[in-house]
């Protein structure tokens, strides 16, 4: 992982960090239930932009250098992976 991409990516969990913490303060607190709610669509969102952060470098890095290898089963694996973490992603 790029330093850039890593440093951003343990910043964003470390505020997700905190929001979960957060969560547990409001269910400990009895605090309203859609404003719980609220706060865990909040962090789905911050955990999605933190994946697709993580997706983009693995592809401009791991999956160009299979391509560029020319490494066939190098390259359908990768991509093959690629696919299958995308398909989870959506469940």
């Amino acid at each position: 992982m790029q330093k850039a991409i890593k440093d951003s990516c343990k910043k964003r969990l470390g505020r997700i960090e905190g929001q979960v913490r957060g969560l547990s303060k409001m269910v400990e607190e009895d605090r309203y239930c859609i404003d719980i709610v609220t706060q865990i669509s909040a962090v789905r969102a911050a955990l999605r932009r933190v994946e697709e952060e993580v997706l983009k470098d693995h592809v401009s890095h791991c999956v160009e250098h299979a391509i560029s290898s020319g490494g066939k089963a190098d390259q359908r694996r990768k991509i093959a992976e690629l696919m299958d973490v995308i398909g989870r992603a959506e469940r």
